[in-house]
């Protein structure tokens, strides 16, 4: 099994991957009803998606089959902690690793970890902010819901667009990869809350086509160039514990900071967790003067 990790990893250098990305956003957009329609049925199948959650009727209620891997869910589907305490989940998905921040190191598996600086790109004044914080990275599978929710309340204040690869966010790439969420293109969201700042970072990964939010629209995959500082007034920026923050089309990664004394983790935050967008995983503290 470590051989076929590290093959696949290997495998991932060859591919072309911005090139194999680009031709699963065009396909993921086919109106063809034929062809969307054999594409949902097929994914919901292989993936065992849970369709009675489904907004809109499955599969002809979804022009593409993009619109169906964003979809939304029935009124009530999530049920959002209401403790004025409580850190939700901003996402379904799988709990990498979660816990301190090292100094300004973060850990991503096994003999691996990357620095805040390397994570946040050019916010390097506000990477100091985060030393010895908190830190919880979820990924993202095929089959779960791909809309990310704010995990508590705050204001919206930055969000940069940083280029990068695509590599693959699964456990094997993970495990085996270096530094993969600083080499990563990634959408980076600061927010300021009543505990202080706090960082949500959407990773971009290999077949996800674009990552969207309700400020920015659709950000496209882009290798190279400088961090594009994205303009958020097109929609308040105040946001409550729950909202909409974006989506993800396809699957990937997303990470979120706290700066040292603003929260402690639910014991049960550890590797492997699954998680629904709402429950409750960690516990704010009073703002450290």
């Amino acid at each position: 099994q470590l051989m076929r990790a590290r093959a696949f990893v290997w495998l991932q250098y060859l591919l072309p991957r911005h090139w194999l990305t680009a031709i699963v956003w065009r396909v993921a957009r086919i109106r063809h009803t034929a062809t969307k329609d054999f594409l949902i049925t097929r994914f919901a199948r292989a993936f065992d998606v849970d369709l009675e959650e489904v907004k809109l009727e499955v599969p002809g209620g979804f022009a593409t089959f993009n619109d169906f891997f964003i979809r939304e869910l029935k009124d009530g589907a999530r049920e959002i902690d209401d403790d004025d305490d409580a850190i939700v989940s901003p996402v379904d998905g799988t709990v990498s690793v979660a816990g301190r921040i090292q100094n300004d190191t973060i850990f991503q598996a096994k003999g691996i970890d990357y620095s805040l600086g390397d994570l946040l790109a050019t916010d390097l004044d506000e990477a100091a902010r985060y030393v010895d914080g908190r830190f919880a990275t979820i990924y993202l599978a095929p089959y779960n819901y791909h809309r990310v929710h704010a995990p508590l309340a705050g204001e919206l204040v930055a969000a940069r667009y940083v280029p990068g690869d695509l590599f693959s966010v699964n456990e094997a790439t993970v495990s085996h990869l270096d530094g993969l969420f600083r080499r990563n293109e990634r959408l980076v969201m600061h927010f300021r809350t009543a505990v202080g700042p706090a960082v949500l970072i959407f990773v971009g990964a290999l077949n996800v086509g674009s990552i969207s939010t309700p400020w920015t629209g659709e950000i496209r995959p882009r290798k190279t160039g400088v961090v594009d500082v994205l303009d958020i007034n097109s929609h308040p920026q105040r946001v409550e514990k729950g909202d909409l923050l974006g989506w993800f089309n396809m699957g990937s990664t997303v990470i979120l900071l706290l700066p040292d004394g603003a929260c402690e983790w639910d014991d049960d935050l550890r590797p492997g967790e699954t998680l629904r967008m709402g429950e409750d995983i960690g516990e704010l503290r009073e703002p450290r003067q």
